[in-house]
């Protein structure tokens, strides 16, 4: 089979590699659609903590089972599916607590395992969830980022009547806008350089979006969430929160960026700060959770690349016109 190779070392390239075989619990599956996002850009530099090299990328995914291994059951060759990228051990503490994303010894398809940039890829088949009827393959590939927004709700009071400011309107951001809106927030602002990804808010929901630097700055914010990734902006939100206020971060910053904390403001303002890391429990709720957000395949993904293009389709990822991109393995 086909598949793009990233070395840690800054080179993707497509390689052809034997095709996978089942196991006796899991599924072979020829991915339809995959997307790119944050992580992988990271992977792609060899900066993200948790990736192992030489590995296959791509976690975001849905496609066509191929081959059923002999001790698992409720799935045959031609199913439509979408995966849970996270494949945890389900007996630490922390799986045991809900925690999945958190196991120490997770091993997550596409940056610790070889994922679906490929023709083929093998996976548990206990991650695997049949696609919903009426949901298209590109759909089912954004199953897992609507995840991580339901996962990070989790995490923090209810949204309603809440002033939220949302940092980066990539496909997270643009996510957790339309959460937001449909949570019941009172106000849903973002802040974002692209003006196309501006204009892209608004249709998500945003009632006013700005560029860095243009809103003005007062701590009126009760719920920021910082998508984007950048160090300036999680130090832009701890400065915009209102008393009580909270900030939600999911974005992936460098492990080697810092900023400034003034423990003081924690105090004072009685600031709440909670991480976001992927998704734990929460694939099987955005699988249905899916079904409510209409055209979102159409809304969201801008631009499509085959295997022999990931590099490409890395640079569109990283441009300022790009919502969503999706490589195709089977084009």
């Amino acid at each position: 089979m086909r598949a793009v190779v990233l070395d840690g070392q800054g080179t993707a390239k497509v390689e052809e590699l034997p095709d996978p075989e089942p196991g006796a619990d899991g599924l072979v599956i020829a991915p339809a659609a995959v997307g790119i996002c944050g992580t992988d850009l990271h992977l792609a530099h060899g900066d993200y903590p948790t990736g192992r090299f030489p590995v296959v990328p791509g976690h975001e995914f849905s496609g066509t089972v191929v081959k059923v291994g002999p001790g698992v059951h409720g799935f045959a060759p031609g199913d439509r599916v979408c995966v849970d990228p996270n494949v945890a051990c389900g007996t630490c503490e922390q799986c045991r607590a809900g925690a999945t994303n958190l196991c120490p010894d997770l091993v997550p398809i596409g940056v610790g395992a070889d994922g679906a940039c490929a023709e083929l890829v093998r996976v548990p088949a206990k991650v695997v969830y049949q696609l919903p009827d009426g949901i298209d393959f590109a759909t089912g590939a954004l199953v897992e980022p609507l995840a991580c927004v339901l996962h990070a709700a989790s995490r923090i009071r209810p949204i309603r009547d809440q002033r939220v400011l949302v940092y980066g309107a990539g496909s997270i951001g643009l996510l957790a806008v339309a959460y937001a809106r449909a949570q019941g927030a009172s106000t849903v602002d973002v802040i974002e350089p692209s003006a196309v990804r501006r204009g892209a808010a608004v249709e998500f929901g945003a009632d006013t979006v700005h560029a860095p630097g243009e809103r003005p700055a007062r701590h009126d914010v009760d719920l920021a969430i910082e998508a984007s990734g950048h160090p300036t902006a999680v130090s832009d939100a701890l400065d915009r929160l209102a008393k009580r206020g909270t900030l939600l971060q999911m974005g992936v910053v460098s492990p080697e960026s810092a900023i400034n904390l003034f423990p003081y403001d924690l105090f004072d303002r009685e600031l709440s700060l909670v991480g976001s890391q992927s998704l734990a429990t929460a694939f099987p709720d955005a699988v249905r959770a899916v079904l409510d957000l209409p055209r979102l395949s159409e809304r969201m993904v801008t631009h499509t690349f085959g295997l022999e293009d990931y590099a490409d389709a890395l640079e569109a990822a990283r441009s300022d016109t790009a919502r969503k991109v999706h490589i195709l393995p089977q084009r």
